[in-house]
């Protein structure tokens, strides 16, 4: 059962009282990433997607289609895929810079899966299945555990200057300051996750509201 107003979520089947994701800011903006007719602009946890910056799920919707294993090279704009503009400017960074397929293809596969607590699919996954899953999939690093768990495996890293592309980053929502929510580094401090208001998004570590909670991050050696 989950229960808001910071209280701790409760892992199913009688696991550890311990972490899983708690319950996150009710009124995040995140909404499906598909591109709506031209002319308008949909906007995701406040950042625009232009009509031009259609979702690369349209190439790639099929579930069983297997995706890149490496990053994709690119030499000028007018090589990018409609992916990388999207996600370029979700994360505000030139196209040029937006180069890892596999990566971003699993986001875009994900994006919006509803949160579930203790749920793996994409009829619902919670932050730390999410985190599970991804890493698996992407870097090939075998993971298993909630949150908490999850804190107890990384080195910790020190600064927030230090945070690369799939390190984890831990967040306290709850009373207690207990690590109850985790996510991964992405790039110009945005993050990836499963949240419990919005499903799988992209959000700001910069935002206060993640500011206010974040417990600090950590890389799977």
């Amino acid at each position: 059962m989950h229960r808001r107003k910071g209280k701790l979520c409760l892992i199913p089947a009688g696991a550890l009282l311990l972490g899983s994701c708690a319950i996150l800011k009710p009124k995040e903006t995140a909404k499906r990433a598909e591109a709506p007719a031209q002319q308008q602009i949909e906007f995701i946890d406040g950042l625009a997607i232009k009509p031009d910056a259609k979702s690369a799920g349209t190439a790639h919707k099929s579930r069983n289609t297997r995706i890149g294993n490496a990053p994709t090279t690119v030499n000028s704009i007018e090589e990018a895929r409609p992916w990388q503009f999207k996600y370029a400017q979700l994360l505000d960074l030139p196209v040029e810079n937006v180069v890892n397929e596999k990566l971003y293809n699993f986001i875009e596969e994900w994006w919006g899966t509803p949160y579930r607590l203790g749920g793996n699919t994409k009829s619902g996954i919670d932050c730390s299945n999410f985190v599970n899953t991804l890493m698996s999939a992407v870097y090939q690093i075998t993971l298993a555990g909630n949150s908490i768990q999850l804190y107890n495996q990384v080195t910790r890293l020190g600064k927030r200057a230090e945070l690369k592309p799939g390190d984890l980053v831990f967040f306290a929502i709850n009373r207690k300051k207990r690590i109850s929510h985790v996510g991964i580094y992405l790039e110009n401090e945005r993050f990836v996750h499963a949240s419990s208001s919005n499903g799988v998004m992209i959000s700001d570590l910069r935002e206060p509201y993640w500011v206010r909670y974040y417990m600090g991050a950590g890389r799977i050696n």
